[in-house]
């Protein structure tokens, strides 16, 4: 599951995976390779690379089941937007949040995407025992998920950078990273906050 990116003719230099390469791409660098993140961006940073971060917008999200709407900042805006084409892109770091691109919320709140992202992994690890394997229902693999996506972040700003006029896109990939940093201690904190829900599924000693 990829998302095609649109047909824009000769791709910007700023796409070519060599252009601040992410630090642990393990994408191999071939002639003429480019990012796939980047490539699937294309469409979106010619169209708003000129909008300012703090500019107000009534985003509408249209899919085949429903229809949702936020009146909110082009920087969050975007960013919902970023994940969803990240994820999708085929890029190797992002590839674990397919699942979530399949099922996507737009403008999810931080509680609602520590949700979505522990449950994704750990239906991942479901799978695994499935096939077999030792699932990792501590959830280690998922804090060292969130550790490279900070790497991808961090180096993919830099790649906008370059080319945006504005600060809208750039600012949008720093608010995915403040939610990648925040994921290892969330993993922690925020889900004891929800473990009373969960009391049903629990014994009585361990209630």
């Amino acid at each position: 599951m990829e998302i095609c990116p649109e047909s824009l003719g000769e791709l910007p230099e700023w796409t070519r995976l060599e252009f601040n390469q992410c630090e642990n791409c393990t994408l191999p660098l071939e002639d003429d390779a480019r990012c796939p993140a980047a490539a699937n961006m294309v469409g979106v940073v010619n169209r708003l690379a000129d909008l300012l971060s703090h500019d107000r917008a009534r985003v509408v999200v249209s899919a085949d089941d429903r229809t949702v709407a936020c009146s909110t900042t082009m920087q969050r805006g975007i960013c919902s937007l970023l994940g969803l084409l990240m994820a999708a892109s085929g890029c190797p770091m992002t590839v674990f949040f397919k699942p979530m691109a399949r099922f996507h919320l737009p403008f999810a709140s931080t509680g609602e995407t520590i949700w979505r992202a522990t449950s994704t992994y750990l239906l991942g690890q479901y799978f695994k025992l499935q096939q077999g394997k030792t699932p990792d229902v501590a959830l280690t693999g998922l804090a060292e998920i969130y550790k490279n996506i900070q790497v991808v972040n961090l180096d993919f700003a830099k790649r906008l950078r370059a080319t945006c006029n504005h600060d809208s896109m750039v600012d949008a990939i720093i608010l995915l990273d403040m939610f990648a940093k925040s994921m290892p201690l969330a993993i922690d904190e925020s889900l004891k906050d929800i473990r009373h829900l969960f009391v049903p599924y629990l014994s009585e000693t361990d209630a």
